[in-house]
């Protein structure tokens, strides 16, 4: 079976962000245009990019320009929030990373790369949480 992988916000900002070069390098190595994101994951990178690591306008849409070309992006829907309020009541997890688990899901990803979220965490049996930065193989 090939994963299906779907990118958390916090792993793409290493792109962007000049703060690790070790961890730009790693996730550069790593991404492929068959990942998935969303529509959210886009919108927490505009949001990031402007507030903490204060970027200008222009850099910071023509960063969220390229996310948006070089992956697959899924539209958070009604169905998605449905499913992410049970992930978020089942699991104790944030409403916005239920919305990310829940988008993943119903995407068909097996896989989530995060930094934030417990690494190895299962979700009803068919997703699974990776922390890119801790796999060795």
């Amino acid at each position: 079976m090939t994963d299906r992988i779907f990118v958390d916000s916090n792993i793409l900002l290493y792109l962007i962000d000049k703060s690790s070069a070790i961890k730009k390098q790693k996730v550069e190595n790593l991404l492929s245009p068959e990942f998935l994101i969303s529509t959210q994951v886009v919108a927490e990178n505009i949001s990031v990019c402007l507030k903490k690591i204060k970027l200008d306008k222009a850099t910071t849409f023509d960063f969220a320009r390229k996310l948006l070309s070089r992956f697959q992006t899924v539209v958070i829907t009604p169905e998605i929030l449905l499913k992410s309020f049970d992930i978020s009541t089942l699991y104790q997890l944030s409403s916005w990373d239920s919305i990310i688990i829940a988008t993943a899901m119903v995407s068909h990803c097996n896989i989530v790369y995060s930094e934030d979220m417990q690494d190895g965490l299962v979700i009803e049996n068919t997703l699974t949480i990776r922390n890119p930065f801790k796999i060795t193989a």
